[in-house]
């Protein structure tokens, strides 16, 4: 895999993180439980230093790093601020919608995981990907006892 495309990889990466990151934040703010804004709130600090983890590697790569989220992720964040500010949100719907969130990053992590990554890129993708892995299975939980 050439270097440019290893970067292109690593920067969509970064990308779903910063959204994580931003789509987490504002899971925060929707929800009244204190339980629900730490785990939040601790996701969110963990989607930022997976970017800035990303990013590190894109710039020791050569590679000018992303500085926002994907349009998908800009989209998805307009829709659930639109769809926020026209209904009353439940903490189930919250959950559901980061859980639909976090499912976009599953896939693009494992997308990224079937790329001939060079080995230590590989390592630092697969070791972040059971962080997204583990958001995501705490969040499901979370939604099936709400």
């Amino acid at each position: 895999m050439e270097k440019f495309e290893v970067i292109t990889t690593l920067n969509e990466l970064a990308e779903i993180s910063r959204d994580g990151e931003q789509g987490f934040l504002a899971a925060a703010e929707d929800v009244e439980n204190p339980t629900l804004k730490t785990v939040f709130r601790t996701a969110a600090a963990r989607c930022a230093e997976g970017a800035r983890e990303l990013e590190s590697k894109i710039a020791s790569l050569g590679g000018e790093p992303s500085k926002s989220g994907s349009m998908t992720g800009a989209m998805h964040r307009a829709w659930t601020n639109l769809k926020a500010a026209l209904t009353s949100r439940s903490e189930q719907a919250v959950l559901e919608e980061v859980e639909r969130g976090e499912d976009a990053a599953k896939d693009a992590y494992q997308q990224a995981i079937a790329q001939p990554l060079p080995p230590e890129i590989r390592s630092m993708v697969q070791r972040q990907y059971q962080g997204v892995k583990e958001n995501h299975d705490r969040v499901r939980s979370l939604r099936d006892a709400a």
